[in-house]
């Protein structure tokens, strides 16, 4: 049973690693491979046919939801392409450090990081990628660069979402999970930093690879940081603060350690304001959704929600949903920097005619990971994996949230799927459950990188659509290398604990 339940996961992988087939037409036969697996192998108390229509329906609403990021994402960075707010970005970041190669860490680690820590999502990514192909980073590389940069701030992404529903589900103190989830990033954040430094080492000639020294204090300036805020403050701000602290740190040593440009670059901080009035107030409509507890809860409390047969739903805040944030950034931005609103009339037909075709891989994704949970698929693995390994389970507990984050698409629907599963198998085995549920929250943000939809919504903002085999076999490799590093710190923990 748990092989016809694995069979649509590795069908995609090898559809997509070795066949090289784009993520719609994937996705597609993964769906219809699930579909008929639903109504010949999987019993269902509604009958196959009721978990087809509501599985569906489930990802039709999910989709329309990312696409409602991905719609205003696209359209900004056509805006501030066309506005030239672009070309004084790369100037401004030219004042920081003359090196490309170190331009593209700062976007790369610590603005993917800060986009991930304040709105998650798929935001970093969305936004990321198109300022590292502005900055000249070739296209397949700007998405690689941008899914690698941000994967050690997911556990934390949107304010500390992902942990809060683990502690939702368990009861668990949320500082106790914050940091020691922090703690297995910190122990393995140097695995992901190599891969971001192997992948620059292929960029073309006049960016490359940064200095290895200035790497790892890149890397140092923010896992630091994050483990002493998610131990002393929890997790709301273990990302987006750390991002900031770093990356602040980082820019000053830039400036004072000899890699800073020898003469002033040619646009002025009175030129460059502007390019960046779009991404300010993003950050504060973040910040003022996020942090501010009245605000938050006002927005929260009007949703949009449905719920069909007592087991299918779907629900979303529009007031604080992050396309809502970006779509507004966008508007407002664009009147702070005198632009006519008439003339985003163009990005966003433009961002929403190449949308259509990344609808397609979307849903069909989707689809096939709804189909999978409420067939029971999951639930089918997760049992064999358990009989099959006993003891060994904390080696494989990030493996397991990764998959959770492969099938559903969020580090956070991962922890709402398997969380309470990762607590229960450690009280079976006698192992830690606080480190298990850590475990979980560690590997589900890795898995982000090499989730199918994801890499469609990256691939979408960069005009990469239909191309997204390239992708996941660049990302597959980081996956699996962070994967193996994690479990074996959380086995040498578990271990030491017991």
């Amino acid at each position: 049973m748990a092989l016809f339940a694995a069979s649509p996961i590795l069908l995609i992988l090898v559809l997509m690693l070795l066949l090289r087939w784009s993520a719609a037409r994937a996705g597609l036969a993964g769906c219809a491979l699930t579909a008929a697996l639903v109504l010949t192998v999987f019993d269902h108390d509604d009958g196959g046919t009721a978990v087809l229509a509501g599985a569906l329906a489930e990802a039709a609403f999910t989709a329309a939801t990312i696409l409602w990021i991905l719609w205003p994402a696209l359209a900004l960075h056509q805006h501030q392409q066309d506005s030239g707010a672009l070309d004084r970005l790369r100037s401004g970041l030219a004042k920081v450090s003359a090196r490309p190669a170190l331009q593209v860490l700062l976007v790369g680690w610590f603005a993917a990081l800060f986009m991930e820590g304040a709105a998650g999502f798929g935001t970093p990514v969305a936004l990321a990628a198109p300022l590292l192909l502005s900055l000249g980073v070739p296209v397949v590389q700007a998405v690689v660069l941008a899914l690698l940069g941000h994967a050690v701030g997911v556990s934390f992404g949107a304010l500390g979402t992902p942990v809060m529903a683990q502690v939702a589900l368990t009861e668990l103190d949320a500082g106790a999970i914050a940091w020691r989830t922090a703690a297995l990033h910190a122990l393995t954040g140097a695995v992901m930093m190599a891969a971001l430094q192997r992948s620059l080492a292929s960029a073309p000639e006049g960016i490359g690879a940064p200095p290895l020294g200035w790497s790892a204090l890149a890397a140092l300036a923010f896992l630091a940081p994050s483990l002493a805020i998610a131990a002393l403050l929890g997790p709301e701000l273990a990302t987006l603060g750390a991002a900031l602290l770093g990356g602040g740190a980082f820019v000053l040593l830039l400036r004072t350690r000899g890699a800073s440009p020898a003469r002033p670059a040619p646009a002025g901080t009175a030129a460059l304001l502007p390019a960046f009035w779009p991404y300010a107030v993003l950050v504060l409509l973040v910040l003022a959704t996020r942090a501010v507890p009245p605000v938050a809860a006002a927005l929260g409390d009007w949703t949009l929600e449905w719920r069909w047969l007592d087991r299918f739903t779907g629900r979303m805040s529009p007031l604080a949903h992050p396309g809502t944030l970006l779509f507004l950034s966008l508007l407002v931005g664009a009147a702070l920097q005198g632009v006519p609103l008439s003339r985003l009339r163009a990005p966003l037909a433009g961002a929403a005619r190449r949308l259509v075709p990344v609808s397609v891989a979307l849903l069909a994704m989707l689809w096939l990971s709804r189909l999978m949970v409420h067939a029971g698929m999951i639930d089918a693995i997760q049992q064999a994996a358990v009989r099959a390994i006993g003891a060994g389970w904390p080696a494989v507990a990030p493996a397991v949230g990764a998959l959770g984050s492969f099938v559903t698409g969020s580090a956070t629907a991962s922890n709402v799927l398997l969380t309470t599963l990762q607590a229960q198998t450690a009280q079976a085995l006698g192992l830690p459950a606080v480190l298990m549920v850590a475990a979980q929250g560690f590997g589900a943000a890795v898995g982000n990188i090499v989730c199918p939809h994801n890499i469609v919504a990256g691939a979408a903002t960069v005009g990469l659509a239909g191309r997204e085999s390239e992708i996941l076999r660049r990302t597959v490799g980081p996956c699996v290398a962070y994967l193996i590093a994690g479990g074996a710190a959380v086995f040498a923990w578990a271990w030491m604990a017991g």
